[in-house]
């Protein structure tokens, strides 16, 4: 589904050269549920923000649902992102003054669905995460907890091929961050492709399987091993 061979991201400034990403190669498939580990500076949000088509690379491949998405005009890039891909952030990244229901229909409207289509998936969305009876709040009125349920309801309303999670329970206390988990392993059971970069070695033993990146590299990479439920999802689907 998802594929990276040799690939390099340098960030360059009038002095200085960054090395984000050095000879990077992961292969995910359909259905794994990830968890990116690696200290701070290593290359991981350079890897996810890459993934999501959010910034381009120096060199090397990448293959999303084997088109070569290196290749693409932003034009192209933007539509494959806004179809296939769907972001949590650690920081919910909602719009303050509109309510739940219009945080979820934003990027909807750049897709251009109809009104009786956008609605029908935030509804089922919300019901999915837990909110339906929430919709008319504005985010100031919701739990920590509560405002990343909005920001999943958001990246899954789109119904994303792939949902890449930085940090999603960076910003909760224990109790939410443990919910919040169960929530994106339960969109996993049910077919969606997670990719989470994570600090926490709790949260990335949750994951079917683990890569760490180091100075740009992976380091190592566990063997893949599809949860038997996703598998089950995406057979009856």
């Amino acid at each position: 589904m998802l594929k990276m061979q040799h690939v390099s991201k340098i960030y360059r400034t009038d002095l200085v050269e960054t090395h984000a990403l050095r000879d990077f190669g992961v292969h995910v498939r359909e259905g794994e549920f990830i968890a990116v580990t690696g200290p701070s500076g290593s290359g991981k949000t350079t890897f996810l923000n890459i993934a999501g088509l959010l910034e381009t690379f120096d060199g090397g491949s990448y293959l999303l649902d084997g088109e070569d998405v290196g290749r693409l005009n932003d034009r192209r890039r933007s539509r494959v992102r806004n179809e296939k891909i769907g972001f949590i952030f650690q920081g919910f990244n909602l719009i303050p003054d509109l309510n739940v229901f219009d945080n979820v229909d934003v990027p909807l409207r750049y897709r251009g669905f109809d009104a009786a289509e956008r609605r029908r998936r935030i509804e089922s969305t919300l019901d999915l995460v837990g909110l339906g009876s929430r919709s008319k709040h504005i985010p100031a009125q919701l739990s920590g907890g509560q405002q990343q349920r909005v920001a999943i309801a958001r990246a899954l309303a789109g119904s994303p091929r792939i949902l890449l999670a930085d940090e999603p329970t960076g910003n909760l206390d224990s109790l939410m961050a443990r919910q919040i988990l169960e929530l994106i392993e339960d969109i996993n059971a049910r077919g969606t492709t997670i990719v989470m970069v994570t600090h926490d070695p709790e949260l990335a033993r949750r994951a079917a399987r683990s890569i760490h990146i180091i100075d740009g590299k992976v380091s190592d990479l566990e063997p893949f091993d599809p949860p038997a439920v996703a598998i089950e999802a995406r057979a009856s689907a």
